[in-house]
């Protein structure tokens, strides 16, 4: 079978993508391999929970947006003290224990199916506690990270990892509609434990000397807290892009928490079709990932940030234009753009948040981050669900799309609007002060 010019592009940036230098790092490949595997579960969840909630138990729109909810209410609830409790520990076992918990909370959901008691409050204290899970993993790996690649590869090494959840989105959804349409909703959810199983596995043979976080002589809960916040307040393009993304995560959520119900109950599709549209969609992630590098070697560390987000953003507009037959590409263009925009900002964003961050400082930034940008994501689903109810699932989605199409006037307010590349910190700079000038370009 022969490609075509795109396809034969795409392998082959794929293929230099998923070499390249950390490809022999032991550590790096170890974890690598267990995200993805991760990643891949956690696509059949995020099919699987909507669904199970609105073809088992019946949800209404409301109270399916009340799960998005409770899956990203932990970033509101303990997402500022997690970033404190994370830099006073080893990183690698707070990851461990997070999958650990996650494999059992999901695995309880199949299990109370059999028995014939699966409940709504069940799949709303499964995502809670997943959450929570989530919240520590999320904060110890990405401030693990730069510890275990150095700073000189952590911009390849969030583009391989983005990557490769950008390929567990496009397969992730089609696997979900199979396991569904095969099994149920609720059985599908043994695939997501077990890939937490294997990403546990995989961390427990990571072999990395993480040395033993610093000792503060003041421990205070609240004054540890206020120096992670302090530090990102003090950064002015930190601030933006916390702004840009928090405005953009609130909207984008209130979509996808009506966005299944709207598939589902206006389009008439089935969960194999939607997980298919899904995957097709998610193609624009694994583009994004590929070309992150190449774009912001073209286009600068700071410009590429902004005129991504500028120009992807709109893209949520076509959700809503959905309708059966030949308009579910509506719906597929919107998808790839935003999972290109997305993968291509956050590579770019992430990977200067961990270089300008000293690395005693790391948990807090990110959880501060993650507080800031997460904490929208429940109210989002909250959003989504009200209007959904108040206005029909289309009316709502147009208005939820045009609040991201707003976000990225953050950016345009920042100082990246005026450079080519973001700074970087002097040698020796520990975070204690103003960061270095940035150079306009």
């Amino acid at each position: 079978m022969t490609t075509g010019p795109t396809g034969g592009f795409l392998r082959r940036r794929l293929q230099r993508r998923l070499n390249g230098k950390l490809i022999g790092q032991v550590g790096f490949r170890r974890l690598w391999v267990g995200q993805s595997i991760s990643e891949l579960g956690s696509q059949v969840t995020v099919l699987a929970l909507p669904l199970a909630a609105v073809l088992v138990l019946h949800a209404s729109t409301f109270q399916v947006g009340l799960l998005t909810t409770a899956g990203y209410a932990a970033f509101l609830i303990v997402g500022l003290p997690t970033g404190v409790w994370v830099d006073r520990m080893r990183r690698r076992p707070v990851m461990i224990v997070a999958d650990v918990i996650r494999a059992i909370a999901l695995a309880s959901i199949p299990v109370a199916y059999g028995l014939g008691d699966l409940t709504l409050v069940q799949l709303y204290a499964v995502a809670f506690v997943t959450g929570i899970a989530t919240v520590f993993f999320d904060v110890a790996y990405m401030s693990f990270l730069p510890g275990l690649v150095g700073l000189n590869n952590i911009v390849e090494a969030n583009a391989k990892l983005q990557v490769t959840v950008s390929l567990a989105q496009v397969g992730g959804p089609s696997l979900a509609g199979f396991l569904i349409g095969l099994f149920g909703a609720p059985i599908a959810f043994l695939a997501d434990a077990g890939s937490f199983v294997v990403s546990f596995v995989s961390l427990a043979f990571v072999r990395h000397h993480e040395p033993a976080p610093e000792r503060s002589e003041a421990r205070s809960l609240r004054s540890e807290m206020a120096e992670g916040l302090g530090f990102v307040a003090k950064q002015p393009i930190l601030r933006m892009i916390a702004g840009c993304t928090a405005t953009w995560n609130l909207f984008n959520s209130a979509v996808m928490a009506i966005s299944v119900v709207f598939l589902v109950r206006q389009i008439h599709l089935h969960a194999g079709t939607i997980g298919l549209l899904t995957s097709a969609g998610a193609v624009g992630g694994v583009v994004g990932g590929l070309t992150a590098s190449l774009l912001r070697r073209w286009l600068g560390s700071a410009r590429i940030i902004w005129v991504v987000a500028v120009v992807t953003a709109p893209f949520e507009l076509l959700i809503p234009v959905t309708f059966p037959g030949p308009g579910l590409a509506c719906f597929g263009v919107a998808a790839f753009m935003s999972s290109f925009g997305a993968v291509v900002y956050n590579v770019n964003q992430a990977s200067f948040r961990q270089i300008l961050c000293p690395p005693r400082l790391l948990g807090r930034m990110n959880a501060t981050i993650r507080f800031i940008v997460w904490g929208t994501l429940p109210l989002g689903g909250l959003l989504g669900g009200a209007l959904g109810s108040l206005l029909g699932n289309r009316n709502a989605i147009w208005f939820c799309a045009a609040g991201v199409t707003l976000a990225p006037i953050w950016l345009l307010l920042s100082p990246l609007l005026k450079l080519r590349d973001t700074p970087e910190p002097a040698e020796g700079w520990d975070g204690v002060g103003p960061a270095p000038e940035p150079a306009a370009g």
